[in-house]
């Protein structure tokens, strides 16, 4: 859209249903509505125009003859369809909608001469009470913005290892950062902490040279000193850090939150360009915080403003230390990022205060500093992959709620929320937020004159300018004193007419009596017994006279022949006529609503009401305990109620000795025997037993043995038994008969293998028969 300004006029309203109340002895309508945040909002008629612009959803109908004869001025209030649709021209209905104007609206864009990081840049919205807008707010950082990074370091003795390596990083740090941008200025700054005791001895030779040991040479300690303001100079930083000496002091915390408000605060000094900001906080030890001063007698709370001399050199004892909450509105205000990089020991503190502090991140530091540079692109990084959106200096009463949509994939399912926040966003990644404005109607009250507030995002300098006004006023252009439609006694505003003191009504057509001192005087004619209602809720008053709406009748309109009690949907059940809310009821019927029948033809059975174990109520019967049914025909657990019963007269019919008394369980009922087995309704052991009811109203009680049955129990055991061993049987001879199957068919294999086998005797040629030569040791051979 450029620069030019653009107008969007915004239609909220999802839904509409219409609903009527009582107020004040006056019908008003109301609509109730669904605006863009989901919230039901409710339209009431009022009984003025500028009151009913302040009613969400509400219209006026200006014209003078819109209303009839004795309706109220509040039905001028309504919703605009429904105005039409009684007859109020377009043109005479005042309803002002809600706009939204783009006074800046220029598109995003990297260009280093024209950078655009935040879209739109300057709206107006005209709002109605009540009623929500949105808009959309788009974000995407642009590639290669500069960075301004300023080196805070703790300058105090047990940092001395870490000077030397910084000594030498600034070209490193540099190159790093221009591998996210081309554009980068460095500067550096010191602190060790306030020269007062109990913080830096007084001792002249100690104070002069701060260190712990004399083999070392420290300078005078200070609560912070600029040395060196941003700038692109490597060569520069370098001289100037290498010209630093350590020094010290007594106590371990050190005056980190002194140097960090000066560095903060001191905007000229410092060299901050409208880019990204970013502070470095080095450190291996904590911090005072506000109230530690006055240890030293420091008891003026710190002022937020820059204190630096000539030569960059802040004196702290004058001023305490600044609180947390100041250097977190500080850093905000002027949209510094605050990376903390400490040693292992000081982590958890510094945990915990960089939770308070937004747009601030923690890195470890090891102890030498070494890794002071990775640290920084790592903790930049994080940075820059939170987007957080707020706003600030919203007027009184405009509730603002942010729906953040930080991928795609989120579309509109993401809820509301106080700020808009996205995590892990990317380089040249848009995030893009929904924002609702609405003017809150628990406050009532419209804005006095155009307010303006920013949304911004933390660490970025650009701002999103909004201004707001409200349509509470009406421009009718219809005003006339002593307007012939008021009767020349009044002024004709908006279609309603102010009357003179001496009239009244609403044409101004009621003379004033002299009792009479204003309108309420007069309302109290129109009040039944001091009622707070005037005419009952049920007219309008004028002149002192009810003039009734509807059906309605009487002096005070206390009588509605259709507000009498119904039944099936039927005034009086149709049994009756309707007079003054009381209904008289035809013959055979009563009840207030004539609902209840004096005949008793549907109790009646055998001559007898209920079967004698109820009432007739209405020609209905009412049941005593334990009986039920249209004719009370049904006994209520009768197996229970009769088991005693039974079981006592059981016991005695079975006993050769001395009888029971079954008069307690049984009462007047004598059970029956019945010969042989029976399958009754009730059962108990070998007993089954039925209970009836005989129209007469006596009560009939058979019982009898049960037909006796096999133990189940047993028959399953048994059947699962037997068909486990029959299974196991089947298994086996199956087994064996495959197995026999199986030897058969080899053997015959055999045999037929052997039948052609042909066998040839031949003689091994190295074989020899064995020779065997016996030798008789008598026996001498003669020569």
């Amino acid at each position: 859209m450029g620069n030019g300004s653009s107008v969007m006029r915004a239609n909220t309203i999802s839904s509409i249903s219409a609903v009527c109340l009582k107020e004040s002895g006056v019908i008003k309508y109301f609509t109730v509505l669904f605006g863009v945040s989901g919230i039901p909002q409710i339209c009431v008629s009022q009984p003025s125009c500028s009151a009913c612009l302040r009613s969400p959803g509400c219209a006026w109908c200006k014209h003078k003859d819109f209303l009839k004869s004795g309706e109220s001025t509040e039905r001028r209030c309504d919703t605009a369809e429904s105005l039409r649709t009684r007859g109020c021209e377009q043109t005479d209905i005042i309803n002002p909608q809600s706009e939204l104007v783009f006074l800046k609206n220029n598109e995003l864009s990297s260009d280093p001469d024209n950078v655009v990081q935040l879209k739109p840049q300057n709206l107006l919205f005209k709002l109605r009470v009540g009623v929500p807008q949105t808009f959309s707010v788009s974000f995407k950082r642009a590639e290669g913005y500069p960075i301004d990074l300023y080196y805070l370091m703790d300058l105090s003795f047990s940092m001395r290892d870490d000077l030397d390596t910084i000594k030498n990083l600034g070209q490193e740090i540099l190159s790093t950062l221009k591998n996210v941008t081309n554009k980068v200025r460095i500067g550096f700054g010191s602190f060790v902490d306030k020269v007062a005791l109990p913080y830096v001895s007084q001792v002249k030779d100690k104070k002069n040279n701060p260190c712990p040991s004399r083999l070392y040479t420290c300078q005078p300690a200070f609560s912070f000193q600029n040395i060196l303001g941003l700038t692109q100079d490597v060569a520069e930083f370098k001289t100037r850090v290498s010209n630093q000496i350590i020094s010290g002091n007594l106590d371990s915390p050190e005056s980190g939150f002194d140097a960090i408000m000066q560095a903060a605060v001191c905007q000229g000094v410092i060299g901050w360009n409208n880019v990204t900001r970013i502070l470095v906080y080095t450190s291996d030890d904590t911090f005072h915080i506000a109230g530690d001063g006055r240890l030293a007698g420091i008891f003026e709370p710190n002022d937020g403003k820059c204190h630096l001399n000539g030569s960059g050199f802040y004196d702290g004892t004058k001023y305490d230390y600044p609180s947390v909450g100041q250097l977190a509105r500080v850093l905000a205000a002027n949209n510094i990022q605050l990376i903390f990089a400490v040693t292992e020991d000081s982590v958890a503190a510094y945990k915990a205060l960089s939770k308070l502090i937004p747009q601030s991140v923690l890195g470890v530091l090891k102890n030498d500093s070494s890794n002071v540079v990775q640290l920084i692109l790592e903790a930049y990084s994080n940075l820059s992959s939170t987007i957080l959106l707020e706003h600030h200096g919203a007027p009184s009463g405009l509730d603002v709620t942010y729906r953040s949509h930080c991928t795609p994939a989120e579309g509109d399912n993401t809820p509301w929320q106080r700020r808009g926040e996205c995590m892990n966003v990317k380089l040249n990644q848009q995030v893009d937020f929904t924002v609702s404005l609405n003017i809150s109607m628990s406050e009532g009250e419209c804005l006095k004159e155009k307010k303006q507030f920013f949304l911004k995002l933390q660490g970025i300098s650009e701002t999103l300018k909004v201004s707001v006004e409200t349509l509470c006023d009406c421009d009718c252009h219809d005003r006339e004193q002593q307007s012939t439609h008021c009767n020349e006694k009044g002024t004709l505003n908006c279609g309603i007419c102010s009357c003179d003191e001496d009239h009244l009504g609403q044409r101004c057509e009621c003379e004033q009596p002299k009792d009479m001192i204003s309108a309420d005087s007069m309302d109290t004619t129109c009040r039944q017994d001091s009622s707070p209602l005037l005419c009952s809720g049920h007219g309008s008053c004028e002149c002192g006279i009810c003039v009734c709406q509807g059906t309605h009748r009487g002096d005070f309109c206390q009588c509605d022949d259709n507000s009498c009690d119904r039944h099936n949907n039927m005034l009086c059940s149709g049994n009756g006529q309707c007079d003054c809310g009381t209904c008289k009821c035809h013959a055979n019927y009563t009840g207030s609503a004539c609902d209840c029948s004096t005949l008793t033809d549907q109790c009646r059975t055998a001559g007898k009401l209920c079967n004698g174990q109820g009432t007739c109520q209405c020609n209905q019967c009412q049941c005593n305990n334990d009986f039920f049914g249209m004719s009370c025909s049904k006994i209520a657990n009768a197996c229970a109620k009769f088991l005693a019963c039974v079981t006592c007269e059981l016991a005695n019919k079975e006993s050769d000795g001395l009888k029971s008394n079954c008069s307690r369980p049984c009462g007047s009922v004598k059970p029956t025997w019945v010969e042989g087995p029976q399958e009754f309704p009730c059962r108990e052991d070998t007993i089954s037993y039925k209970v009836e009811l005989f129209p007469d109203g006596n009560i009939l009680v058979l019982y009898a043995d049960l037909p006796r049955s096999v133990d189940k129990t047993y028959v399953i055991i048994g059947s699962s038994v037997s068909s486990i061993i029959f299974i196991g049987i089947a298994v086996i001879l199956i087994s064996w008969l495959m197995l026999e199957f199986h030897y058969r068919r080899e053997y015959a294999s055999f045999l037929k293998a052997t039948e052609t086998v042909v066998w040839k005797n031949i003689e091994n040629p190295l074989f020899q028969d064995a020779t065997t030569i016996v030798m008789n040791p008598i026996h001498i051979q003669e020569d």
